[in-house]
């Protein structure tokens, strides 16, 4: 007797949650097919929602953050008139400073309207470590508009950003100006280029030259768009763009410089480096 009510209770349990996931599913997708979620930038994220978000972004930063070696270079210029703080504060400037602002310094217009708001980082270096903040600089953070800088910045410009970050926390907005001032304005260290093509590089490459904003590529998440040719097979194809024997040769030329092949083209150079170009057309010429 004893066994079988214990049964029964289970098996009830067990109905009343498939009931409740069922409703819960059917729940979800009226909200998901009515258009009644609001995805407005002007709509915040409810508070939980962003307090979730938060945690779960620094368990994961510190859990794939915490194999990478801060350079010693780093720590010991963590001073202000360090050669180092110098090249990440003009780093700083002018690529971070439109979405965090810095001390005395509004972020600009686009910083100021995102959803999640980007935060200011003068004290970003209380909260994370110095490995913590490379990561996060060089492969950005999903669904926040936080850019990843790996295909932009070399390794040793992310990390003198990272040395002028240590050093933030302590800056008035006047020890910021000077500091500014005296860095001007650095041009980027060339990115490491690699001796041969690799197809995983390439797909990645793909994403961070924002080839998927216009391209169905096969392999690679993103929109259902059709401004550009979709371009799954480019191995069986004959010509790129119709003037190029198909090649990986040809079509990495193609990627760094179409207009250069096509005066017309509406493809624009994305600034693609050699060695990116060429992982890019291993991708896409793959079997």
């Amino acid at each position: 007797m004893a066994t079988a009510r214990r049964r029964l209770v289970a098996l009830t349990i067990a109905a009343a949650l498939a009931v409740m996931a069922v409703l819960a599913a059917a729940g979800g997708a009226v909200m998901l097919y009515g258009g009644f979620y609001n995805a407005g930038a002007t709509q915040p994220h409810f508070q939980w929602v962003h307090s979730l978000l938060e945690i779960a972004l620094h368990r994961s930063v510190r859990n794939h953050a915490r194999d990478i070696a801060t350079p010693a270079s780093v720590s010991a210029n963590a001073n202000v008139r360090s050669a180092l703080v110098l090249r990440g504060a003009g780093l700083y400037r002018d690529n971070c400073l439109v979405c965090h602002g810095a001390p005395g310094v509004a972020q600009g217009d686009i910083g100021k309207s995102m959803q999640p708001i980007p935060g200011p980082l003068s004290d970003a270096a209380r909260h994370w470590k110095p490995n913590e903040l490379y990561w996060i600089t060089r492969h950005g953070i999903k669904m926040s508009g936080m850019p990843a800088w790996q295909y932009h910045l070399a390794d040793q410009d992310i990390w003198a950003v990272v040395a002028f970050l240590t050093v933030l926390p302590a800056l008035s907005p006047a020890a910021y100006d000077a500091l500014a001032g005296q860095a001007g304005h650095p041009e980027r260290a060339p990115r490491a280029a690699y001796a041969q093509p690799d197809i995983e590089r390439g797909r990645l490459a793909l994403t961070q030259y924002a080839c998927n904003a216009c391209h169905q590529i096969p392999g690679v998440t993103g929109p259902a768009t059709m401004v550009g040719p979709p371009l799954h097979d480019m191995a069986k194809r004959e010509y790129i763009a119709g003037r190029l024997p198909n090649n990986a040769a040809n079509l990495a030329r193609w990627i760094q410089d179409p207009q250069r092949i096509h005066a017309q083209s509406a493809m624009p150079g994305m600034g693609v480096t050699e060695s990116d170009a060429r992982d890019i057309a291993a991708y896409l010429l793959k079997p």
